[in-house]
């Protein structure tokens, strides 16, 4: 029987690029669910509805620019999505969370999200505990807020910024970004990225020509991960 795993995309301009790839490669039936279109970008408080998650053998929610944490603009599809990972996990179904689908994994398991004193944004090293896992980059990052822990999860990787990766039974939360590449970049940039980017004060074009640069180096990593998350945390025993 093919394995059915469900991408959350949160908006237009996130795909699951590389990452949904190499669950096809791997005898995935991958289903695109796109949360929030264009049209409602700037006014995404709309009504979703969302699958069981027991329709699933891996979910992947992916990031988003919103915070996890504003349900005032967010909450008619977040806290719905909260409950669907709460769901996947009292089911046994394998989550691999990106950067704000990260973040939810952290909420929905007791863990909080708040603003980070230090952003991340551009290509960074990670100090990983399970490189076979987990490798340690460089990965590309943009988030404003950070996660607490989940009470029982086990960090797997971090740096001076932020804890960058836990594994907790089937889930497995990740801040950065394996799913980048030069062309999504330029998707995120287009729609508001660009500004952030210099707000940063970082620049553009140099931007640009580092992800160009890691490009197939990190979509190589990218189905490592993935790799690792089938291999090792959505198959590992329950207990």
């Amino acid at each position: 029987m093919t394995k059915k795993a469900l991408v959350i995309q949160h908006d237009h301009v996130s795909p699951p690029g590389p990452v949904g790839a190499r669950l096809a490669e791997r005898g995935y039936d991958v289903e695109l669910l796109q949360l929030i279109d264009e049209t409602d970008f700037h006014d995404p408080g709309v009504s979703v509805e969302l699958p069981e998650a027991t329709a699933y053998d891996v979910i992947v929610p992916m990031g988003a620019i919103w915070s996890a944490y504003d349900e005032e603009l967010i909450g008619s599809w977040l806290l719905p999505e909260l409950d669907l990972l709460r769901a996947a996990d009292a089911a046994g179904v394998a989550v691999l969370g990106i950067c704000f689908g990260g973040q939810l994994l952290s909420i929905a398991h007791g863990g909080r999200v708040s603003p980070s004193p230090r952003p991340e944004l551009g290509w960074v090293q990670v100090e990983a505990d399970e490189p076979d896992l987990v490798p340690s980059g460089p990965w590309f990052q943009w988030h404003n807020d950070r996660w607490s822990l989940p009470a029982g999860a086990r960090e797997i990787a971090r740096n001076d910024a932020a804890s960058q990766a836990w594994v907790l039974r089937r889930n497995l939360a990740l801040q950065f970004h394996p799913e980048l590449t030069a062309d999504m970049l330029e998707g995120w940039l287009s729609n508001g990225g660009a500004a952030a980017v210099v707000a940063h004060g970082q620049d553009v074009e140099q931007l640009r020509a580092v992800t160009a640069g890691e490009d197939a180096a990190a979509r190589r990593r990218a189905g490592a991960l993935v790799d690792a998350f089938l291999d090792r945390v959505a198959s590992s025993p329950l207990s």
